[in-house]
């Protein structure tokens, strides 16, 4: 009662104050307190409304985002990468499932204190010993920490997936352990083209070439399914969900031929490995007549599937460095050795090109008339210029009288700088531009290089000399391909490029290469000259006859260039670079090629030898591949297998084919040959043994033909009872000498076995 008199006290007094008690002052008062409480409270039920209006109204998608984010979660749908082809259609690239194998902690100690059961040594030991992990670390990682997701290893193979699987199974983890399909880039052939294709990081982004630059066709657009859940990440039993399907990427259809590229790689590696080089060959295979990369490759590749991991060459340097491992010089070196092993030598690095680049100096002379075919110049082993003698590859000189293409072909630095004299500074870069040299080929593939050239105003009689000849400016390997395409494509300019189409799915054509107007850099008539001249010193006594291959007509210039980056302790260049260039000559168009070999430490280390040999190899097997029809019928004899003929029947296959018999033994059915059917031969002197008794088989030991002339070879391998085949036919026997044969010396084999000489000219310097 009390209370209740208190209340109504202090209610009476809030709305009548006690000044005195008059009843009109108190209405009046009241009235007014009354209109000011109605207006406090109008007030505030406007604020109230007008929040709840924006609520629901104005800011009804911001407020309705915020719900949503706090009760949902999306998962991210992946879209298919685009595969890369090649010009057949073969895979070179492509997306491949793989599996992320996670475990949760947080379920793991909540089972480990419900059943008193070590789940965490279970897990780790098993985990460990199928994804050859370290079972300490996984056991440290796992007992740390309490959370939903823990990934134990991102990405594994089918077979360690299944082993998982079979795992969770057994031990009833299926609580604790879970694995999740994901998506891996995957290169079928390995290595193969790796610096074209080049490769891509964790989230599938293209990191380094077709893959970096044709990044955003390729990647497609990510999709994601939207759901809800509650605090614990668990889905809600309610229906809200938003599915957008993923857009996957469009493929890419490139102009390598994997069987090219497997063969100029072959080489590449040959070359490295027999002429102990230093740093890395490269080489490209372009179509002369669009520009269309056939093949391109750097020794030694790597692996794009496991692009972080050294090869066998970076490896060796790195064990030799002596830096501890794990330290700071060891980590900057291994870092050094991964950027240099990805690098695409022939795009992204220059060079000085050496002879090679007196195709343009006599090309440029011949079309500008500074210089005819009827010329006559004179060498004496150097030019002095600018007070300097600067000297031929032939210190005594190439005598007088000689013509524009002998000079050529003979590699003659006089001869080049005395026609760049008469072209004069101005005219000479003008034609260097016009072949390209002072601008980037504009391929397809990323990071390619510019050239260093001199400025105009800074050619004087020196550097227009020395230029002549292909020394002291850089380009890169692709720029020089391209410019002498230029001679090879009837004096028009090519774009070099690797992508000829792109795909969808359905296989459909969403863009195409489309060929650029070419610019008429030297006349028709210029580069059918300087072709001829070029062929003419393949095929006859030039420096470049290496470079031959039987049956073909072969354009081609060798060139050593020093290099002036790294120099001796009294300042003298000492590194070489070797190079040949070569394109075959035909009325439906041609393949060019060019090996450049970057510092060979073998005791011969010109063009001529460490480069020319091996482009002769390639194109040996190229041109017939390529359909370009021989013009010579094949030497070769093939025989046949004649084991389990009758000793009638062998000789009678043989007489037929001119291939001189002997017969061993006393049977009357072959039961052994030599050589085998596996052999093919080149003289008509050679011989096959049929065996009717093994007891009688007859052995004979290899001589050593190595420095020998191909006539006194072939004839102390007859007499010695073995046949002869000759590795490369193209080369003519006269001034030829055996470099290497296929049996050591010494060995003893069956008697009239092959041995196969490789022959090489050795006279010539470039």
């Amino acid at each position: 009662m009390y209370k209740c008199h208190m209340a109504s006290t202090f209610i009476a007094g809030f709305f009548m104050p006690v000044f005195k008690n008059d009843g009109k002052n108190t209405i009046t008062l009241t009235k007014k307190r009354i209109v000011k409480t109605t207006i406090t409270f109008g007030v505030f039920l406007c604020y109230l409304v007008y929040n709840l209006f924006s609520l629901q109204f104005i800011n009804y998608a911001h407020y309705q985002n915020k719900v949503y984010d706090q009760i949902t979660t999306s998962s991210a749908l992946k879209a298919k990468r685009g595969n890369i082809y090649d010009s057949n259609m073969n895979l070179l690239a492509t997306d491949k499932t793989v599996w992320r194998i996670f475990v949760s902690s947080r379920e793991i100690k909540k089972c480990e204190k419900s059943s008193n059961i070590s789940y965490t040594e279970i897990i780790s030991s098993g985990l460990s010993e199928i994804l050859g992990l370290d079972k300490d670390t996984l056991h440290k990682k796992i007992s740390n920490s309490n959370v939903l997701d823990i990934t134990v290893k991102k990405s594994v193979s089918e077979s360690e997936y299944k082993q998982v699987l079979e795992f969770i199974k057994n031990k009833s983890l299926e609580d604790m352990v879970f694995t999740e399909a994901q998506t891996s880039r995957y290169y079928p052939e390995g290595t193969l083209a790796a610096h074209v294709l080049g490769f891509v990081g964790s989230d599938l982004q293209g990191l380094y070439g077709l893959e970096y630059s044709y990044d955003s066709l390729l990647r497609g657009t990510d999709g994601y399914y939207l759901y809800a859940k509650d605090a614990n990440g668990n889905s809600l039993p309610i229906e809200y969900s938003t599915y957008i399907a993923p857009t996957d990427g469009y493929s890419i259809v490139t102009t390598i031929d994997s069987y090219l590229q497997s063969e100029l790689e072959s080489q590449l590696e040959t070359i490295r490995i027999n002429h102990s080089v230093q740093n890395r060959v490269t080489g490209i295979v372009m179509d002369t007549s669009t520009g269309a990369i056939l093949a391109m490759a750097t020794s030694s590749p790597f692996d794009p599937n496991s692009p972080y991991e050294l090869d066998s060459v970076s490896r060796l340097m790195l064990k030799n460095s002596n830096f501890e491992e794990g330290s700071d010089e060891y980590k900057a070196y291994k870092k050094e050795l991964l950027e240099e092993m990805w690098s695409n030598k022939a795009v992204s690095e220059t060079y000085e090109p050496g002879s090679t680049f007196k195709i343009v100096t006599v090309s440029s002379a011949l079309d500008a008339g500074a210089a005819s075919v009827n010329d006559t110049f004179s060498c004496h082993g150097y030019l002095s210029v600018g007070g300097w003698n600067i000297r031929c590859h032939k210190k005594g000189g190439h005598g007088s009288g000689f013509s524009l293409g002998y000079g050529l072909q003979m590699s003659c630095n006089p001869t080049m700088m005395t026609i760049a004299e008469r072209l004069g500074a101005e005219k000479f870069y003008e034609y260097v531009e016009k072949f390209g040299y002072l601008e980037k080929t504009g391929i397809d593939l990323p990071s390619e290089a510019g050239a260093i050239f001199h400025k105009p105003e800074n050619i004087g009689t020196t550097e227009l000399a020395t230029a002549s000849f292909g020394q002291r400016f850089k380009v890169s390997v692709i720029r020089q391909l391209t410019s002498i395409c230029a001679v090879a494509n009837e004096g028009k300019a090519v774009t070099p490029y690797v992508v000829e189409k792109v795909i969808d799915a359905e296989g459909n054509v969403i863009q195409e290469h489309e060929h650029e107007a070419t610019n008429q850099v030297i006349s028709k008539e210029v580069a059918s000259v300087v072709s001829k001249i070029l062929e003419e010193g393949v095929s006859g006594d030039g420096g470049a006859k290496n470079a031959a291959v039987e049956g073909y007509k072969i354009a081609a210039k060798t060139g050593t260039s020093e290099k002036f980056d790294v120099l001796d302790a009294n300042g003298n260049s000492y590194l070489r670079i070797g190079s040949t260039v070569a394109y075959s000559m035909s009325d439906d168009g041609g393949i060019a090629v060019i090996i450049v070999v970057d510092e060979p430490t073998s005791s011969v280390k010109y063009g001529s030898y460490v480069a020319a040999p091996y482009v002769s190899a390639f194109m040996t097997k190229a041109l017939p591949y390529l359909g370009y029809e021989s013009s010579v019928a094949s030497s070769e004899i093939k025989i046949e297998n004649y084991v389990g003929y009758t000793v009638s029947e062998a000789k009678k296959k043989l007489e037929e084919l001119g291939i001189s018999y002997e017969v061993i033994g006393k049977g009357d059915t072959v039961i052994k040959q030599t050589p085998s059917e596996n052999d093919v031969f080149v003289y008509k002197n050679s011989k096959v043994i049929l065996y009717t008794d093994l007891d009688t088989e007859l052995y004979a030991i290899v001589p050593n033909t190595v420095g020998l002339s191909v006539e006194e070879a072939n004839k102390l391998l007859i007499n010695s009872g073995l046949n002869v085949k000759i590795a490369n036919l193209s080369i003519k026997e006269g001034k030829a000498t055996v470099v290497s044969q296929s049996i050591p010396e010494g060995s003893v084999v069956s008697k009239n076995s092959v041995v196969l000489l490789e022959i090489l000219y050795l006279d010539f310097e470039d």
